[in-house]
């Protein structure tokens, strides 16, 4: 690379999940290197194989030629490739590919997909995500709840009982917040809603960056275990983790051993090893996949240059 900025474009589909982990490769190679980003959605605008096949790019977006283009999805899929026909860029894309590996250049891939190691591929704990730590407020505690998913069971109340527990356990009120999610069963969010006000926030009311903040500054958070992608959010922004049981799915999936690896690890404490005072709350080691992955992504573009 010159001393030129890094032109990124960023392939997004408008699922919220896919963008959070794109974003939080670009940020993590903004805050390395000078970098200019192009958003392109490819959901209100795909780009297919006869895009492909006719060697273009739709949208005007050639004004700006990329060193590097990323997407997250399986709808970015065409669009790294073709972005890759009609540029030459270095293409990166988050996920196990639906696509033959040799399409792309680079491949994130979370080691629960289990993907076989290779050349172009860099194995992540969970998927990547935007989230740093800030100044933490003391005493400060957050419940982050999920809901059903085929990763774990779900049970109303089991949850609200070692709710109340951590409630308790917090001396200063002002400090606490629960945050439901798009998962959380109805019947649960309107009982936290009555029961505890404006210690609650709904996931739809939510402002924008809400999350990034509260969590940065956040010291303690708490995390129904089915919500892996919280609890490695919370992990990135530097807080102290622990997980609120759920019943256990038919089952144990890859998503769920990985969680065990976080526990074995001592990154994360479950609810039960905390109340019988067997594990506390402890600070994590510092932890950011993000940040790990853009330097590596950096070295293999000078690699490519030489």
């Amino acid at each position: 690379m010159t001393s030129e900025p890094l032109v990124i474009w960023r392939l997004i589909d408008g699922k919220p999940g896919h963008m959070q982990q794109s974003l939080g490769l670009v940020r993590a190679l903004q805050a390395l290197v000078p970098c200019e980003v192009l958003d392109i959605d490819v959901a209100s605008q795909p780009v297919g194989l006869l895009d492909l096949f006719l060697r273009r790019f739709p949208g005007g977006f050639m004004k700006r030629r990329p060193h590097l283009v990323v997407g997250a999805g399986h709808a970015t899929h065409f669009g790294l490739l073709a972005a890759k026909r009609v540029t030459g860029a270095f293409t990166v894309v988050l996920m196990k590919p639906s696509l033959p590996q040799f399409f792309f250049d680079l491949m994130i891939v979370p080691e629960h997909d289990d993907m076989p190691p290779g050349p172009r591929v860099i194995t992540t704990r969970g998927v990547l995500n935007p989230m740093r730590p800030g100044i933490k407020q003391a005493g400060s505690v957050m419940v982050l709840l999920g809901g059903e998913s085929k990763h774990a069971g779900w049970d109303d109340a089991a949850v609200l009982q070692q709710l109340e527990i951590v409630v308790a356990s917090v001396p200063d009120a002002t400090r606490l917040v629960i945050a439901d999610s798009r998962r959380t069963p109805d019947s649960l969010s309107k009982v936290l809603f009555e029961r505890y006000g404006n210690r609650f926030q709904a996931w739809d009311a939510c402002p924008a960056g809400w999350l990034a903040e509260t969590l940065a500054e956040t010291e303690s958070v708490w995390v129904t275990e089915d919500s892996v992608s919280m609890v490695y959010e919370a992990l990135t922004a530097g807080c102290r983790v622990g997980l609120l049981k759920l019943p256990a799915a038919e089952a144990e999936s890859r998503v769920m051993r990985g969680v065990q690896r976080l526990v074995s690890d001592g990154a994360v404490t479950r609810f039960n090893d905390w109340y019988s005072g067997q594990h506390g709350l402890d600070s994590p080691p510092p932890f950011n996949e993000a940040e790990r992955v853009a330097a590596l992504v950096l070295q293999r573009l000078r690699q490519g240059e030489q």
